[in-house]
């Protein structure tokens, strides 16, 4: 987000804010960040991760660029809002492994005044629209479009890769079971 309008925002207004892009793009080293700096701005930041997410650490989110920050880990959107009441920003990873629930969630609390921001896929392993992060594309003021770089060209790529046979939406895996492809590269596994 553009720090200078950030700062152009009336107090007591929230917003939500999403990053998006395929696996390996930077979405949580983005998300990482942005709680960083507001943490260094002193205000009151909680991150939540769902429990399904356990590639690299139980209690962590962690970019695989290896940045790391402290988080709750949630099994149901539902839990943020009795959690999140004290903080001012609120970083949620991986939205897309939660229902559609959240986007009502986010809502609730930008109108409460906070800063929300969101990152996940936006696209499954199909390049098919992964919900509910449509659904948050949608409502968010400020967007954040990731790419990664396709493993087969080195063209800019917006696309997952699933490397393994399995035709299940949700196969919760890191490089041992997804690269970055771009439209051109991208196929679905099997098909």
């Amino acid at each position: 987000m553009n720090e200078f309008l950030q700062h152009q925002l009336p107090n007591k207004t929230g917003w939500i804010e999403v990053i998006a892009g395929c696996m390996f793009s930077g979405k949580t080293e983005e998300l990482i960040r942005r709680c960083r700096r507001a943490k260094i701005a002193k205000q009151k930041v909680i991150v939540f991760k769902p429990k399904i997410d356990d590639r690299y650490a139980e209690k962590e989110i962690v970019s695989h660029s290896e940045q790391s920050l402290p988080s709750e880990v949630i099994q149901d959107a539902s839990e943020i809002l009795k959690l999140a009441q004290d903080a001012q920003v609120i970083g949620i990873d991986e939205a897309q492994f939660f229902n559609s629930e959240l986007v009502e969630i986010v809502n609730t609390l930008a109108d409460q005044g906070k800063r929300v921001i969101i990152a996940g896929l936006d696209q499954d392993y199909r390049g098919v629209p992964f919900e509910p992060m449509p659904q948050l594309l949608a409502i968010a003021e400020y967007i954040t479009k990731t790419l990664a770089i396709c493993v087969v060209c080195g063209n800019p790529a917006d696309r997952t890769q699933r490397t393994i046979a399995s035709k299940d939406r949700v196969v919760v895996g890191a490089a041992n079971y997804y690269e970055a492809r771009c439209r051109k590269c991208h196929t679905i596994y099997g098909e």
